[in-house]
């Protein structure tokens, strides 16, 4: 919660300080509708992509640590991940 609330304030103070140095310079650089529309998509598929390959580590992660805990031949394992 807390860290959502700094990237508002980071993002706020940056969004200010855009408008102040726009404000002075009298032209301003436009961005079309489509190029912040991809940005947003390829941002959501690279987001979706990093949770995914985190869920697999920590997914595999967890399959090495259970396995090792089993026992075989009334033996327990003797390596833990």
């Amino acid at each position: 919660m807390a860290i959502s609330k700094f990237y508002f304030l980071l993002f706020s103070i940056c969004t200010d300080v855009a408008v102040a140095v726009s404000e002075n310079s009298g032209s301003c650089y436009k961005i079309e509708p489509g190029t912040v529309a991809g940005i947003i998509c390829v941002d959501i598929v690279l987001t979706l992509l990093i949770v995914m390959v985190t869920y697999h580590c920590a997914r595999n992660q967890l399959q090495r640590s259970y396995k090792a805990e089993k026992v075989y031949m009334n033996v327990p394992a003797k390596c833990k991940a």
